[in-house]
C-alpha cells in the first residue's frame, strides 16, 4: 500500500460508504506510510485495507500462499501459513492462541459473516486444529487469564528480514480512531522494540510451521 512521492495514493480495498469515507481512507493510508513500524488496518474478518511499507518489508520473505498472505487477511497468515513461526516468535503462545480466540470471539459476535464462516470450515477441516479450536483454547484461557487472549499492549516476539532488528520484540498497538471503527476497521502497530533478544544462529532456517505442532493439544499415545 506505499507510494512514493508524485504518484497516486493506494487506494483502500475496503468499499466506503460515502465520498467522505473514501477520502478519509486516502487520507488515512498517507499517514500510515508516515509511521516507521509495521502498521496495518482490517476489518472484522481480518481482511487487510490498508498496510504501509514497514508492514510489507517485516513479511518479505514469506512464501506464496492462495489464501494466506499477511497483506491480504492477517488472521489467515497466522492460522494457516506455514511460514508465520518464521516471523512471529514464541508462535503458539504468543500469536497463534491469542489469534484464534479473538476469531472465536468474532465468531460469536458475527457468526453470520461469511468470511469468518469460511475460516471456521478451514479450522475443522484440520483435525488438529480443529481439536486446538474446540479443547485446548478454552483450556488456554482458563491457564492465562482472559487478558492474555488481547493483542493491545502485548509484547511478543519476531524476526525482522533486516539484520539491524533481526530476533527483536515488538509491543502491539492498537489504536482505532473513531471515524475508522465506525467503518467496522481496527488498526495495529507493531512498535518494534530497541531491547532484542539473542540473534539466531547465522545461517538458521526459519521454522515452518504446521498445525501437528501445537502442544496447546494434549499428544494422544499411539
Amino acid at each position: 500500500m506505499a507510494y512514493q512521492a508524485g504518484e497516486q495514493r493506494p487506494a483502500p480495498r475496503l468499499v466506503p460508504a460515502s465520498p467522505e469515507a473514501e477520502a478519509y481512507l486516502q487520507d488515512y493510508a498517507t499517514l500510515l506510510e508516515a509511521v516507521p513500524f509495521p502498521s496495518l488496518v482490517f476489518d472484522r474478518r481480518w481482511d487487510v485495507v490498508l498496510a504501509n511499507t514497514a508492514f510489507e518489508t517485516l513479511f518479505r520473505e514469506v512464501g506464496p500462499h492462495p489464501t494466506a498472505m499477511p497483506g491480504d487477511n492477517f488472521l489467515r497468515f497466522v492460522l494457516f501459513h506455514p511460514d508465520a513461526a518464521g516471523v512471529l516468535g514464541a508462535f503458539e503462545s504468543s500469536w497463534f492462541l491469542p489469534s484464534l480466540a479473538q476469531f472465536a470471539s468474532a465468531v460469536e459476535t458475527h457468526g453470520h459473516d461469511h468470511g469468518l464462516q469460511a475460516i471456521r470450515r478451514e479450522i475443522a477441516q484440520d483435525p488438529i486444529m480443529e481439536a486446538a479450536y474446540r479443547q485446548g483454547l478454552p483450556h488456554w484461557i482458563r491457564a492465562v487469564g482472559a487478558e492474555a487472549v488481547e493483542h493491545d499492549g502485548a509484547v511478543r516476539p519476531l524476526v525482522h528480514p533486516d539484520p539491524r532488528w533481526g530476533a527483536t520484540e515488538c509491543r502491539v498497538v492498537e489504536e482505532t480512531p473513531p471515524a475508522l471503527r465506525a467503518l467496522g476497521c481496527t488498526r495495529l502497530t507493531l512498535v518494534l522494540r530497541e531491547t532484542r533478544p539473542a540473534p539466531a544462529p547465522r545461517g538458521a532456517r526459519r521454522p515452518r510451521r504446521r498445525a501437528s505442532h501445537l502442544t496447546v493439544v494434549p499428544a494422544t499415545g499411539t
